[in-house]
């Protein structure tokens, strides 16, 4: 039986470093998204020989050592413009073909984007990076590029792939055949059991994100049924004298965004998708607030985040200062009623939650009302409203990221996950602005 196995395990070694030996002189002759995905898989950074003097080979070896020595996974990779890596999909083409969660940048021609798994980087995260590489004009390849990654390795989460062993990458030539062989062998002899721990591992995460949206499930029906009874007290009929096209828009707007709600809330598996079910109510609400001021014959109420105190109490009038119990002060938007509180020295109506110890206010309820208040506070002003609080506190720790940060499978930064990710992730330098430094990313925006 011994005999055996080590007959096994020694095909299997031969077989991989034959593999290997042939793999790379063909990694050095062919320069499409497989190659360039393949040189990926076995380093961070990737110069197809065409743009080589856009980085030269010491250069890509610094700044490949430079990621591997943070342990991120980030991916690079320099390519010359053209038909065989459109500007459009390229990004996405890159990330499927590498197969790997991570953060991906590209730099196309004299052009520059990225795109991120969210469980690697948020998207507006990884828009502002790209947006601050690329002000100020034109610029060489090995500043843009080392900008980028400096700012982005203090972000990223995850962890480095296994592949990337311990050989830097440089140009994409190079493979490292003794990690593959003793991945191999690993392989042969353990995998069974990596696998094991790979499945219950996620079981678990599995098992803690349905708890979350359980404990979310409470507060988020009590904002969906608030709502609707917002709705019906509004008793707006679209066919009621004085009614006009744009009453009537505002309307059905404040409908589907109810129905929106609710769908997702209903189909939620994950707490960060409760994200799109506040960012629902809080449309919605502004619409109602729109709808009312135009019955009334009032001027339109500017579009402000709802009232910090509680988003049922609807949009914000105002800003206040106010500060947490032991807390720094700080300014936060609030309804009327509650600036009128905060003005005679009273306390305002504040949203509490239910925890272990009894109702506390949502910030200070940890950290699984981040997905919540997420989507009613967006647009980074977040952060500074909670700042000394518990939920701002555990929001900043990587292990609040990695639980409820960001949407996705499962997968986190480093893993294979193959074309199992959200192409939304991964925009195209689009034709608007191409790979210039004009226009956005994300969804529609272009490098």
């Amino acid at each position: 039986m011994r005999t055996r196995l080590i007959s096994v395990l020694s095909g299997l070694l031969l077989a991989l470093s034959a593999t290997a030996f042939v793999a790379a002189p063909q990694a050095q002759a062919d320069t499409g998204p497989a190659a360039v995905a393949e040189a990926l898989r076995q380093g961070p950074v990737y110069v197809d020989p065409r743009a080589a003097g856009q980085l030269s080979a010491a250069q890509a070896d610094a700044l490949a050592q430079k990621i591997k020595d943070a342990g991120k996974p980030v991916f690079v990779a320099v390519l010359p413009a053209g038909d065989e890596f459109p500007a459009a999909s390229v990004l996405r083409t890159l990330r499927t073909e590498t197969g790997i969660t991570g953060l991906y940048a590209v730099r196309l021609g004299d052009g520059f984007n990225a795109g991120a798994d969210r469980a690697v980087m948020p998207g507006n995260a990884v828009r502002n990076l790209t947006d601050a590489v690329k002000s100020g004009g034109p610029t060489d390849a090995a500043t843009q590029l080392n900008s980028f990654v400096d700012q982005a390795l203090t972000q990223a989460r995850g962890s480095a792939p296994a592949s990337w062993g311990t050989t830097a990458a440089g140009s994409g030539s190079d493979v490292p055949v003794g990690g593959l062989v003793a991945l191999g062998a690993l392989a042969a002899v353990g995998g069974g059991g990596a696998y094991a721990l790979v499945r219950r591992n996620r079981k678990k995460k599995e098992e803690a994100a349905r708890e979350a949206v359980e404990r979310l499930r409470v507060v988020v029906d009590e904002d969906i049924t608030a709502f609707g009874e917002e709705l019906d007290r509004l008793d707006f009929h679209p066919a009621e004298p004085g009614a006009d096209d744009a009453m009537r828009t505002d309307f059905e707007h404040s409908l589907d965004s109810y129905d929106k709600a609710k769908q997702i809330m209903g189909n939620a598996t994950r707490p960060e998708e409760v994200t799109g079910v506040t960012q629902a109510l809080e449309d919605g609400r502004f619409s109602l607030a729109v709808l009312a001021a135009r019955r009334e014959g009032r001027p339109l109420p500017e579009r402000r985040a709802p009232c910090f105190f509680d988003p049922r109490h609807g949009p914000s009038t105002q800003d206040a200062e106010w500060a947490p119990a032991g807390g720094a002060a700080r300014t936060v938007p609030v309804c009327a009623a509650d600036a009128v509180r905060l003005s005679e020295g009273g306390d305002p109506m504040v949203r509490t939650v239910a925890t272990d110890s009894g109702p506390r206010p949502y910030y200070d309820a940890g950290p699984a009302y981040g997905p919540w208040a997420g989507g009613y506070f967006g647009g980074g002003i977040l952060p500074g409203l909670l700042m000394g609080t518990m939920l701002g506190s555990m929001m900043s720790t990587p292990a609040y990221a990695s639980d409820f940060g960001a949407a996705g499978t499962g997968f986190e930064g480093g893993d294979v996950s193959g074309a199992d990710f959200d192409s939304s992730d991964f925009g195209g330098f689009d034709g608007g602005g191409g790979f210039d430094g004009g226009g956005g990313f994300d969804g529609g925006g272009g490098f």
